[in-house]
């Protein structure tokens, strides 16, 4: 059968990461009594997911380049459904932590190889117009988990997360399988891997485009680490922070028109990553100012539409150099900002303060984004579909 990659699948694909983790935050105090295991001990399997993540950014970018896009992407999958088959059936705390490390090295083929076959079949407008889909679909993703995460926990508790993360798994194994098409190109170059990662690790702009997704990520998911003991600190039902998820939702609406709007107007990158950074280093103090009550949950918003302004622009110009060895890039690009992430959970974790971590990242981001700032050389986005962007847009 004539199969191609929809916008649906795509999308689908993308969203599939940051839902089966988000999914899983209503369920870490459950998890914390039932394991019988401290807030911060259960915090960090979110951060061991991540670094696990990262390192399978780096398997599966590779095996998409080498063994191609489709048979990769269905293997990352079915490797997350056996993960969670095995976390339902988790009697002690170490197995399900192995559980979740296996979980999180198949998941994160659903970024790295989707990324890839999107940037196959994509190019100038209609990559940067697609990103700007995929931005509002990774900023919805997690309100959508945390919602249904939150409804699983109340009904069913831990076990019923687990059971339906499988359940998810096994949905997007079998429509991947009826629909997905084989991207990687024919003339692709099986790059060395040490090669352009050398080629790398020398360019400043990669560095600086995998610290800014590694930042404006803490500040979206060390919500989702450290809320959930937040709101049992502040005597609120579990079940509530799942219906924060509609409002961080709300923000993600906003935040996607907002983006479109000032694409539309001709906005440089550096101008929209510097709106990104202070509307997050706004939204960061307020929920500091707001930690000890639930109001906090309000200047989130804030910080959920940086990061839909952000994450699009940056994923959509980071690898604009690497075209001839996409996957590969794309990996060591997922191993660096992964890992940065992971890093950041887990100082995340040890404080144990949503306020805090989110001031201080966001901060970070901004100084990063000033230095764009010095010797800017770029010109306006083209709107005019069909019509490449120009290089130096993103130089």
């Amino acid at each position: 059968m004539q199969r191609r990659l929809t916008l649906t699948l795509a999308t689908l694909m993308m969203m599939f990461p940051q839902i089966v983790e988000t999914i899983y935050s209503p369920a870490l105090t459950h998890i914390a009594d039932g394991f019988h295991v401290s807030a911060e001990v259960a915090a960090q399997t979110l951060s061991c997911y991540f670094f696990a993540f990262a390192f399978g950014v780096v398997i599966w970018g590779r095996l998409c380049d080498v063994i191609g896009r489709r048979p990769t992407i269905l293997a990352g999958l079915a490797l997350y459904l056996l993960a969670s088959i095995i976390a339902i059936f988790s009697t002690g705390f170490t197995l399900l932590l192995a559980a979740r490390v296996l979980a999180a090295f198949g998941a994160a083929v659903g970024s790295v190889g989707t990324q890839t076959a999107i940037r196959d079949r994509f190019d100038g407008y209609e990559l940067a117009r697609v990103f700007s889909v995929m931005g509002i679909a990774m900023a919805v993703s997690p309100a959508v988990g945390v919602l249904s995460g939150a409804l699983l926990t109340h009904y069913w508790g831990y076990q019923g997360v687990f059971a339906g993360l499988a359940a998810l798994a096994a949905l997007l194994l079998a429509y991947a399988a009826w629909q997905l098409p084989e991207t990687r190109p024919a003339q692709v170059v099986k790059s060395s891997f040490f090669g352009t990662f050398g080629r790398m690790v020398k360019d400043g702009d990669i560095w600086r485009s995998a610290w800014l997704v590694a930042l404006f990520n803490v500040c979206m998911f060390s919500y989702y680490q450290l809320a959930p003991f937040r709101f049992e600190a502040l005597g609120i039902p579990p079940q509530w922070f799942g219906y924060t998820g509609l409002v961080l939702a709300a923000g993600v609406g906003i935040g996607a028109a907002i983006n479109k709007f000032l694409i539309a107007k001709q906005w440089l990158f550096t101008p929209l990553l510097m709106l990104a950074c202070v509307l997050a280093l706004i939204g960061g103090g307020l929920v500091f100012l707001l930690e000890d009550k639930l109001w906090f949950v309000l200047p989130m918003m804030l910080v959920v539409m940086a990061y839909g302004i952000a994450i699009p622009n940056i994923l959509a110009r980071a690898l604009r150099n690497y075209k001839d060895c996409m996957g590969t890039a794309g990996a060591i690009l997922g191993l660096m900002y992964y890992l940065m992430l992971a890093a950041g959970l887990v100082l995340a974790g040890l404080a144990q303060r949503p306020g805090i971590v989110l001031m201080t990242s966001s901060a970070c981001a901004l100084l990063l984004a000033l230095t764009l700032v010095r010797g800017e050389r770029t010109v306006a986005i083209s709107t005019q579909p069909g019509k490449p962007l120009p290089d130096r847009l993103l130089r």
